[in-house]
């Protein structure tokens, strides 16, 4: 199964280094030197790294036979795509990949189903699911354990305590003032 692990970014310095858009949790191992990676578009890989090191906070990368800046911003934009076998889990005990939870029944604590997770959003702050609900409509339901408090891959389905509003439309509102009988 393949996996896009980063994303080419703006050549850095002249000797064919690029920054990268990490994708994976796990970079020390899909972006060690030596691997090798397809690429989309496919015409401008297979890639080996070379190196990789950490300046100001972003990853650069260099490739086998990228020897100069004018190579290295011909790749910008390129996705790496690292090839994994599906029964691989991650090496953490509550973590996923993608391939794992797309498709997983969406159901609330009390047996509500809410819908099927078509997609994963992998935003700054958090994951979001987006959800298919059986009449069509999404629904974005942030992968937090508040919220998502269990996946249950042997069953196929993710479990949610959704807070009053997420995936309904009678939100709970609380008011500031104290109701009294006085109108002041």
């Amino acid at each position: 199964m393949q996996l896009v692990v980063a994303r080419i970014g703006r050549a850095h310095g002249i000797k064919g280094e690029v920054t990268v858009e990490v994708r994976t949790d796990e970079p020390e191992l899909r972006l060690a030197p030596g691997a090798v990676l397809a690429t989309d578009p496919a015409s401008a890989g297979p890639l080996t790294i070379v190196s990789g090191r950490v300046h100001s906070g972003r990853l650069l990368l260099r490739f086998d036979g990228v020897g100069d800046r004018n190579a290295a911003e011909a790749l910008r934009n390129t996705l790496l795509i690292a090839e994994v076998d599906p029964d691989e889990l991650p090496e953490g005990e509550d973590e996923y990949y993608d391939h794992q939870l797309i498709d997983l029944d969406v159901v609330t604590e009390d047996g509500a189903e809410v819908g099927r997770i078509t997609e994963i959003s992998h935003l700054p702050t958090q994951d979001l699911f987006i959800v298919e609900r059986p009449d069509g409509t999404e629904v974005l339901i942030p992968f937090v354990e508040e919220i998502v408090t269990d996946i249950d891959l042997e069953e196929q389905k993710a479990v949610i305590a959704p807070p009053p509003g997420l995936i309904d439309d009678r939100a709970e509102i609380a008011s500031s003032r104290e109701e009294s009988g006085d109108e002041s």
